[in-house]
């Protein structure tokens, strides 16, 4: 396991291949590192004796201690504590600790691989443990480069104008492949040392050159991230737990890229595309049940603090609306829990999460995340969006008058009501909230593919065979007949 420092000094040493505000930047760029200190945390977390217990594990490949965020799930009890710990990283920083793509797709390649292989004779999964071992004894981040930009939705990939549209094979070669295309909302791609490129959807037999699956490290010649970064509002006077962290996202480039066979896990079998992509699906929105619960903590911890400074605690009100909070957070994360508990080990060796559990984790997550903003507004109020400048309270002339005039409940400070309302302000009202909002909604999948993947797996014809007992029917006939009345 390496540390912090180590990670840093590795990222560094890439090649510079980002491009933000119109320049190319290496990976030491200033805006760049409110992202690298999220991902550090879990490096940090993993040193600390705290919580070696639930950030380390050991490798189900080769038994040494492993950082969980690199870790094959092969219990029930594994996807517990893997929503666990993703539930502690993400209450430190109010949001997305941005290691779980990566290794959810690598869970789901495990799976599908074998399924492959087994089916079609393939030689990817042996490939791929060998990929595993290499990337949990180099302690690597690897960020999951999965949604293709698809051009028109109404196309498959073969049918767009552009072939580029989705990423795609373009030539095979001795050494390996070369790809062309773009992947969009690539999180943590510009501070990641790997790129893991899954399928987007579903493909046909006309889609072959776009079932396509490799990992490949994220400065290899051809590769460009231009970068969005994303950070919390800088404080000078009243920084806080969050201030100096944040987060970047990459539209990433693959110009003609060169993926050496042993990096390559699907390439041509198109059958199993929309298979890899919904089995990632499922890991990704189990560790959702995760994380979304911790952003809900923030917002649970924060409103009670308020209500308390400005004396409310107690009003039916706010109570009513706390416990809104609370019974969201506390049914995300039980879908998560049942999700595990009524999984089932595959024949890979990877424990798979229970599809309908972990998809209604996720649905509740995304129906829910806008309403918890309008509780915490609503607890808070107008304060959060009008509060002058922090520079204002030390000002001689305004300081007096907003230390007097901004006094809440007697026994607590003005400064500690208004450090209560920056961090509301951080966290729902700023340029990074915003974007929370919608990661929230479309983050590892709107709520539209939740519905369609829990009617796909819900056994509904037990249900109406069910009611149809309850109803006095008898068996439904191909023609539509039953009993007659």
């Amino acid at each position: 396991m390496v540390t912090s420092e180590e990670y840093r000094e590795r990222l560094y040493a890439m090649k510079p291949n980002l491009r933000l505000f119109g320049r190319q930047v290496g990976r030491d760029d200033s805006n760049i590192q409110p992202g690298i200190r999220t991902i550090s945390l879990t490096y940090d977390l993993a040193q600390d004796p705290q919580y070696q217990g639930l950030v380390c594990t050991s490798s189900s490949l080769t038994g040494k201690k492993i950082n969980r965020f690199n870790h094959l799930s092969q219990t029930a009890q594994d996807l517990i504590d893997k929503i666990r710990m993703t539930r502690t990283c993400c209450q430190k920083l109010t949001y997305c600790i941005q290691r779980c793509m990566g290794i959810d797709g690598l869970q789901a390649l495990c799976e599908v691989t074998f399924q492959m292989d087994r089916k079609k004779g393939t030689p990817y999964h042996p490939r791929f443990l060998e990929y595993m071992k290499f990337f949990q004894e180099e302690d690597l981040v690897i960020a999951g480069a999965m949604t293709d930009v698809k051009g028109d939705r109404n196309l498959r990939p073969h049918q767009q104008e552009d072939p580029d549209l989705y990423l795609h094979v373009v030539e095979k070669r001795d050494e390996g492949i070369v790809v062309r295309g773009a992947k969009a909302h690539t999180t943590a791609g510009p501070y990641a040392e790997e790129l893991l490129v899954l399928p987007t959807r579903a493909m046909t037999e006309k889609d072959v050159d776009y079932a396509v699956s490799f990992a490949i490290p994220a400065d290899t010649p051809g590769i460009h991230l231009i970068t969005k970064v994303k950070a919390w509002p800088k404080r000078e006077q009243t920084k806080n737990a969050i201030t100096g962290y944040g987060a970047a996202e990459s539209i990433t480039v693959f110009d003609n890229v060169l993926v050496p066979w042993d990096r390559v896990f699907m390439c041509g079998e198109w059958e199993y595309a929309g298979i890899l992509a919904n089995m990632f699906s499922r890991f990704h929105r189990h560790s959702y049940c995760g994380c979304k619960p911790a952003i809900v903590d923030s917002q649970i911890g924060v409103s009670a603090l308020l209500a308390r400074y400005n004396g409310v605690e107690k009003a039916s009100h706010v109570r009513q609306k706390l416990v809104e909070l609370i019974t969201t957070a506390e049914q995300i994360y039980a879908c998560g829990i049942a999700s595990a508990i009524m999984g089932k080990k595959s024949d890979s060796g990877v424990f798979l999460p229970n599809s309908i559990y972990c998809n209604s984790g996720r649905f509740l997550a995304g129906q829910k995340f806008h309403q918890g903003f309008e509780i915490v507004h609503d607890i808070a109020g107008g304060l959060i969006s009008t509060l002058p400048d922090e520079r204002e309270f030390l000002d001689e002339f305004s300081g007096p008058y907003l230390q007097k005039y901004l006094k809440g409940k007697e026994g607590f400070s003005t400064q500690d009501r208004v450090r209560a309302y920056r961090l509301i302000e951080d966290i729902t009202v700023s340029q990074r909230a915003a974007q929370n909002l919608v990661g929230g909604l479309h983050g590892g999948g709107s709520p539209e593919m939740e519905r369609i993947a829990i009617l796909a797996d819900y056994d509904l014809e037990e249900k109406i065979h069910m009611a149809q007992e309850l109803a006095g029917i008898g068996k439904v006939t191909k023609e539509g007949k039953g009993n007659a009345v």
